[in-house]
């Protein structure tokens, strides 16, 4: 697969499968929306994935990859992973797929797991990481420790997998100082991807009673919109691609969602606040500097405005915006703007990507 293009993801749903643990935060049902380990009454894994994949066309089929989600793959027994990945199998002699992704525990990696997803076809293994720093571990029930996930990043990428790092926003004990110490953690390891989620506290799970017995307190939105825009803005730094911010809505999620700072457009909010965030410091630098425009990527307007306009009108109280024209361009791309006219240097005031 060229890992340029971004890959078309049909997932399927283990949940639960080869977990060991059940951590503080978790109740798999209601993230994925599927119920059981089958999704469907009386339909296992195995044959969700033959009549899923059956239904495949022949559009674009190098970039088709599947992936298992949900439960901790390499945690499952040999046979299992082999009967999974077997139901793939002939879609990929085909052509139909691609590739494989699996997502497991960082305490799940060794050698002869590695070879086995090899030669079956998996090329990117996701880590549920989730901190860094081993107290916030033990007190989210995690059973790994930082070293474990040191470990099998590194591992992975000697063995040439595309690896992908998942976080968790406000676990129990955690404060930005151990957020962003262990992210920075993560980026040295340069991992391919992370994936960031807000801690929710859903029903069914040890953080809701936790939550009942006030012996834990969720972040507020805007805490977590604060926390994982500086993760992103540390993650871009270093080239590495956050891939998603926040849970995807699912069936069920919001009647079970106890508390915690969940939107529906979690990963949108963060984008708008950077942005925001960058285009008030270059306003500001060149406020002096007389009548200009201010370009946005036409692909970043809805971003930038924000909902209900709130950052134009925000800018607009700052009194960034007097002598400011606001324009959207094609020829922009994603997360990049431009102040004109030129610098004392003639050259464009603009931020690149």
């Amino acid at each position: 697969m060229d890992f340029k293009l971004k890959p078309i993801i049909i997932p399927f749903f283990i949940s639960h499968e080869g977990c060991p643990h059940r951590c503080v935060f978790c109740n798999q049902q209601v993230i994925t929306g599927v119920s059981g380990t089958g999704g469907l009454s009386g339909v296992t894994v195995v044959d969700q994935v033959r009549s899923r994949l059956a239904e495949l066309n022949e559009v674009s089929p190098a970039r088709i990859q599947v992936a298992f989600y949900g439960g901790s793959f390499t945690c499952l027994s040999f046979e299992r992973q082999r009967e999974l990945l077997g139901a793939v199998r002939p879609f990929m002699d085909s052509g139909q797929v691609a590739s494989i992704r699996i997502s497991t525990r960082p305490d799940a990696i060794d050698q002869a797991r590695m070879d086995l997803l090899a030669k079956s076809g998996v090329t990117t293994v996701e880590l549920g990481i989730q901190s860094l720093d081993d107290q916030v571990l033990a007190e989210s029930g995690r059973g790994h420790t930082t070293a474990d996930s040191i470990k099998a990043v590194r591992t992975l990428k000697d063995a040439g997998f595309q690896v992908g790092g998942q976080l968790m926003i406000g676990l129990p004990g955690e404060g930005f100082a151990r957020l962003y110490r262990g992210a920075r953690q993560l980026a040295d390891l340069r991992p391919d991807f992370v994936r960031l989620y807000p801690v929710l506290v859903l029903g069914g799970s040890r953080l809701a009673v936790l939550y009942r017995e006030q012996r834990y307190r969720p972040w507020s939105l805007v805490r977590a919109v604060i926390g994982c825009g500086w993760l992103k803005q540390l993650f871009d730094a270093q080239g590495i691609r956050v891939i998603r911010m926040g849970l995807q809505a699912a069936s069920g999620l919001e009647d079970e969602l106890v508390a915690g700072p969940y939107h529906p457009a979690f990963g949108e909010l963060v984008l708008s606040r950077n942005l925001l965030k960058r285009v008030r410091i270059a306003l500001r630098r060149y406020r002096n500097s007389g009548a200009k425009t201010l370009a946005i990527a036409a692909c970043d307007e809805s971003v930038f405005r924000g909902a209900d306009n709130i950052n134009l009108l925000r800018l607009r109280r700052l009194g960034l915006l007097e002598g400011v024209e606001v324009v959207f361009r094609q020829d922009l791309t994603r997360n990049q703007f431009m102040i004109s006219p030129v610098d004392e240097r003639g050259y464009p005031i603009s931020s690149p990507p």
